[in-house]
């Protein structure tokens, strides 16, 4: 009990040998305690530091014990003055950091206007997805195309997420069907689902989002280009429609451990499916991979699977063929 009020445990057992006998050499004292003298001097001078022991006045020279009554009550006051004294400390602190957060605000190149920001730069995007992730309360809406995500940011997302899930916010992501074929991306996702959050694939994404609460939401300034900036906005309005896109597209995303369905009649897959409408709609190949999250080559083969299966000489046919087929 006594190390609470900053004792050793050393300097203990000599306050309570010196209580019980009053008196006895450093030597003594150690062969009663079973301590070298060393350990003894060192719980000597803990004990007059703390008031434990001071001046004697019989005999000058010599120390005397101070009543635990006395010498106890005289510590914990100390630390009730220097617990003050930390808390006064801390409210200074907290007013000046407010004060320079309000400060640096006008010195970052991000722009504000009518509830929204916009964030120059990946730090700055970094750096903001803490300050929300870190404020979350209920929930985390998020859509991640482009397939395999890059290892920076799935690091960069790892111990956010896990605060957040620890602290029971509900998260909800949906990946591009394309990210089951990454290992990094799958392992990031199947570690979600095990934390608690829900994950689901889709073939085709809406450009990415993050959605906060309900209340706050991020997207990139250019979905070609994230290194551009995204934009943080508060404004009710977007945020709502971003979170009805979101329930969109989750209504239509399958769970990450389910396999998606294919056409029952024609085997086809909703990927290649999607494929085809991509390029009927006059999306070149590479286009149509970006969309999708997949490589030019996995386009281009399966875009040969497809014609093979069809008995298509020509892309031209092979469209007839779908669309004759209910494919398109």
């Amino acid at each position: 009990m006594l190390q609470a009020l900053g004792l050793t445990a050393q300097a203990a057992a000599v306050y309570r040998e010196l209580l019980a006998e009053q008196g006895g050499g450093v030597a003594e004292l150690g062969e009663r305690l079973g301590l070298t003298e060393f350990q003894v001097r060192d719980g000597l001078d803990q004990l007059v530091d703390l008031g434990l022991l001071t001046g004697s006045r019989d005999t000058p020279g010599a120390l005397r014990v101070v009543s635990p009554e006395a010498g106890l009550e005289q510590i914990l006051r100390r630390q009730e003055q220097d617990l003050a004294r930390r808390q006064q400390e801390l409210a200074l602190s907290r007013a000046a950091a407010a004060r320079a957060v309000a400060e640096f605000a006008d010195l970052r190149p991000n722009t504000r206007a009518d509830g929204a920001e916009r964030l120059v730069g990946l730090d700055a995007i970094q750096s903001r997805l803490e300050v929300l992730t870190r404020g979350l309360t209920r929930e985390c809406l998020a859509i991640m195309p482009g397939g395999a995500q890059s290892r920076a940011s799935l690091d960069a997302s790892r111990p956010l997420d896990e605060e957040a899930m620890a602290r029971h916010v509900d998260m909800r992501v949906v990946y591009q069907d394309s990210a089951r074929n990454d290992a990094a991306t799958l392992a990031y996702a199947q570690w979600t689902t095990e934390l608690g959050g829900q994950v689901r694939t889709s073939p085709v994404l809406p450009p990415r989002m993050l959605v906060f609460d309900r209340e706050t939401a991020l997207v990139p300034i250019d979905p070609a280009n994230s290194r551009l900036g995204a934009l943080c906005t508060t404004s009710p309005g977007i945020v709502a429609s971003l979170v009805a896109l979101f329930e969109q597209t989750w209504e239509t995303a399958v769970p990450l451990g389910a396999a998606r369905p294919q056409t029952p009649e024609d085997g086809i897959t909703a990927g290649e499916q999607e494929l085809l409408k991509l390029l009927a709609a006059g999306m070149t190949d590479e286009a149509a991979g970006k969309r999708l999250g997949v490589s030019l080559r996995t386009v281009r083969r399966q875009m040969a699977a497809l014609m093979e299966r069809l008995n298509a000489t020509s892309r031209f046919e092979a469209g007839l063929k779908a669309a004759q087929r209910g494919w398109l």
